[in-house]
Parts: C-alpha cells; structure tokens; sequence
C-alpha cells in the first residue's frame, strides 16, 4: 500500500518569485526530476489544466497525464496524476533568507489497482520505489536551488 504523504524540502536563497518562475514552468520539470523526461502543458497554467508526460526509470519509459488541481502563485501548485490519482505538490514559504520549498506526493487515497501492480511488477515494490521518489524530490530540490541561486 502506497504510504500517504512523502515529502522532501530545502530552504533557498532566492525570493519566492524567482523560486516560483522555476516550479511553475512545467517544460522544465524534466531539468529538476530525475524521472520526467517531457512535460509539457495544454493551455495556459491555471487550475484544470492538463498535461503530457513522459517519465523514465532505467530503461523503462511510460506517458502519463496530470491535471493541475491546486495554483496559488507565489505559495502552492499542485497536479493529480491521472493514472494513479497521485497529487504532487510544490509549496513555498518565505523565510528571512529567501524560499523554503516543500514537495509532496499525496496519495492519501491510495494508488490505483493498475499503478500499484505496475510498481510492484517493474519498480521493485511499493517500498522500494517510494525511498527512490524521495530519493528524487531531493535531487529535484536541490536543483532547483542551484538554479534559484546561480541563475
């Protein structure tokens, strides 16, 4: 059963908006994820947009969608996985020495019957691909700081 919140977070030297500029241009995500290799929005970025994916795990590829569930520019954007029904957020805090950025995966509901034997079929198991998704969100963080920071 897939755990109901994971979550990684890193405090950035770069006001909120910069910081906000980076996590809410989707055609980015694959320079900060690990896994994503394309997103790209259809339409403009407000709540109910959607987007193509393309995710990467080794040499296993597989598309996905995701609807934009949640925008608050500057403090919080969130997207539903469609497939798993997943719900990955960015939140941003302002603090005295720049953004304190949190990334979640909710999945408080569970997963979806096909993504959970998916991910027990070709990730290893639930437990096993969770440590490599938080694994993920810090190196997410943590580039997404280097470019707050150095860009």
């Amino acid at each position: 059963m897939a755990a109901p919140l994971l979550q990684a977070q890193i405090d950035i030297t770069a006001p909120v908006s910069k910081v906000w500029s980076l996590v809410s241009d989707f055609r980015r995500m694959p320079e900060w994820s690990p896994q994503c290799r394309l997103m790209r929005q259809l339409g403009p970025l407000r709540r109910g947009t959607r987007t193509i994916n393309i995710n990467r795990r080794n040499r296993l590829f597989w598309p996905t969608t995701c609807t934009v569930v949640e925008l608050i520019p500057d403090q919080k954007l969130a997207f539903r996985v469609n497939t798993n029904n997943t719900i990955w957020s960015y939140e941003l805090q302002p603090i005295p020495e720049g953004t304190r950025v949190i990334e979640s995966r909710h999945a408080e509901n569970g997963t979806t019957p096909v993504s959970s034997m998916a991910v027990n079929a070709f990730m290893g198991g639930t437990a096993k691909f969770e440590r490599e998704l938080v694994d993920g969100m810090n190196t997410s963080l943590a580039r997404i700081k280097a470019a707050a920071e150095n860009g």
